[in-house]
């Protein structure tokens, strides 16, 4: 195993690396696999997947773990950077016959170190509520595949509700769940709800309340996968058509859209103030949409295959706040000029929402994300204010808006690229798309879409005009050998009333919708290292660590810099910790 550094081997699986903030470890006594550890025959498989819940129990190790390896699911007690994982005692495994586990998430607001709501995902379209502390199997939804017969392709929890659930289907649809009630015994008749620019959403039409409450007809080809604000009152999806869409969740209204440079769109997250939205996908990019604008702000090109999952990181997020005008020199001042991920991600989320408060002092931020692909790479991405607000006045203008330094500023800087005035500054870049950054808050209370506030009138599109496209497809090395087959967007079960006209790729590019590249600032990742021997599917932050896993099926703990006890990486500690 080589370290950070580089070997001679363009190979090597790289067990280290630096950021500004110091020095991230793998942690092979933290591996979570199978008990056998036997690397998993990935072909045809779907997706390996991690979810994580904390108990809060008074033991201190309240963090429980669940992965999908093949047709199997385990469930175990996370013990993170300061213990060995026990495989051979999981809380829960369950083995499933004709069908695959393919995504799974938590309740959090209810679980409790007696009981814990977890929802399952399956290839052949059904969704499970198991209890993998009780050991029991509560319901089963879809079961007999009336509603949908695809694969499901992502489930969540609706924020703030112990019931509801939403999820994503391989067909383009999303439906609307009660824990509470049943699916019927035959197939749900809808009756249209709202329709616009290629989606509609209909209510379930019966006697009696059954589930699906809502069904969303979402754009063409699978709906990838979606995420919900922080707040909880918007709703981001991407999907195979190359398409970024945000409603607002409770009045079905469509917020704004945004498309790939080419292909379909994989993933999806939100910045921890909601502000700013990352996608990934088969351009092998990582895009960032200004929530409030409606905008591309940047692109960031690292990845030399597909970009399957991007994840924002809380805890590294840098937030100055100063007046440049009355710095006095004091501790407290320099304190809190500096926070590299010493805050809790709340106290991260409080601050970023000082960032367009008028009565606060100027506030500069950093945002920090990572993302990883089917090239068996991760990549960690800053993104600065010359990024985020690049229309500053000529005495404080910013001149390396193009591409982000590669290399880690020194210790204690924020890596923001900032020149001083008198430097020459590069040729502005054509900004077709740029608008004065909005102020638009996410943020209000949240009505339940099961009582029925819907917001009514149709929502309002932006005109986009279209320009012929000018090719600038790259030639790249793509590695397709590991990607996944998508199901035809021709579900037997798709409603005819959704929008149909399909928006045309050459004439997309070059409109605000779609940037050229040379039209918004092109981001280079902090750092960019091999990590696996098979396409990576996992990426999550964590207090004191960062999480991954590979299609092979072993979940990786990195732990952060100061984060782990000096015994760990000696390996006769490891040795000791490791279990018979």
């Amino acid at each position: 195993m080589a370290t950070e550094g580089g070997g001679k081997e363009m190979n090597e699986i790289k067990t280290q690396f630096t950021t500004r903030e110091g020095l991230y470890k793998l942690l092979p006594h933290s591996e979570y696999s199978r008990p056998n550890r036997v690397p998993f025959n990935s072909q045809g498989s779907n997706p390996v997947r991690v979810s994580f819940v904390n108990l809060n129990d008074q033991s201190g190790n309240g963090d429980r773990l669940c992965f999908n390896v093949g047709r199997e699911l385990y469930f175990y007690i996370y013990k993170g950077v300061r213990k060995a994982a026990d495989l051979s005692k999981p809380i829960d495994k369950r083995i499933y016959k004709g069908t695959q586990p393919t995504c799974h998430d938590f309740n959090h607001l209810t679980a409790t170190a007696e009981s814990v709501s977890l929802l399952v995902g399956f290839s052949a379209g059904q969704v499970q509520l198991i209890d993998p502390i009780k050991k029991e199997t509560s319901k089963l939804f879809n079961e007999e595949r009336l509603i949908d017969k695809s694969r499901v392709t992502c489930v969540k929890w609706v924020p703030g509700s112990e019931s509801l659930f939403l999820v994503a289907h391989a067909s383009g649809s999303m439906y609307l769940y009660n824990v509470e009630h049943t699916c019927g015994t035959t197939a749900p008749h809808y009756q249209l709800l709202k329709q616009g620019e290629s989606f509609a959403v209909h209510t379930c039409k019966s006697k009696s309340t059954r589930n699906p409450l809502l069904k969303w007809t979402v754009g063409e080809g699978a709906l990838n996968e979606f995420a919900f604000s922080p707040d909880g009152k918007f709703l981001a999806c991407v999907s195979q058509d190359g398409f970024l869409r945000v409603f607002n969740f409770d009045s079905v209204e469509l917020h704004g859209t945004m498309r790939s440079y080419f292909g379909g769109l994989l993933c999806v997250c939100w910045s921890p103030d909601g502000k700013y939205i990352v996608t990934g996908g088969e351009d092998d990019l990582v895009t960032v949409w200004a929530f409030g604008d409606c905008r591309v702000i940047a692109r960031g090109h690292g990845h030399k295959s597909w970009v399957s999952v991007v994840a924002f990181d809380p805890y590294t997020t840098s937030v100055e706040e100063s007046d440049p005008m009355e710095f006095s020199g004091s501790d407290e001042d320099f304190q809190d000029l500096l926070h590299f991920g010493r805050d809790r991600a709340n106290s991260t989320q409080s601050r970023l929402s000082k960032r367009n408060s008028a009565e606060s002092r100027p506030v500069s931020v950093t945002y920090r994300f990572g993302s990883v692909g089917q090239d068996t790479q991760l990549c960690l991405w800053d993104l600065t204010e010359d990024i985020l607000f690049p229309h500053q006045p000529l005495s404080r203008a910013r001149t390396h808006t193009n591409v982000m330094n590669a290399t880690s500023p020194p210790a204690g800087s924020t890596g923001n690229s900032v020149t001083t005035p008198g430097s020459s500054a590069p040729p502005p870049l054509p900004r077709s798309n740029s608008l004065p950054h909005s102020t638009v808050s996410s943020a209000g209370s949240k009505s339940s879409v099961a009582d029925g506030a819907v917001a009514s009138g149709v929502s309002k599109f932006a005109t986009l005009s279209l320009h012929d496209r000018k090719d600038r497809h790259h030639e790249k090395d793509h590695k397709r050998n590991h990607s996944m087959g998508h199901i035809s967007s021709k579900s037997s079960d798709k409603l005819n009333l959704v929008t149909k006209t399909k928006t045309d790729p050459a004439k997309t590019l070059g409109t605000p919708l779609c940037p050229r590249m040379e039209d918004v600032p092109l981001l280079e990742p902090l750092i960019c290292k091999k990590i696996a021997h098979e396409r990576l599917t996992v990426l999550i932050f964590l207090e004191d660590c960062l999480v991954t896993a590979c299609q092979e099926g072993f979940i990786c703990t990195w732990g952060r810099p100061g984060k782990v006890c000096p015994d760990v990486c000696d390996p006769e500690c490891r040795k000791a910790r490791s279990p018979a």
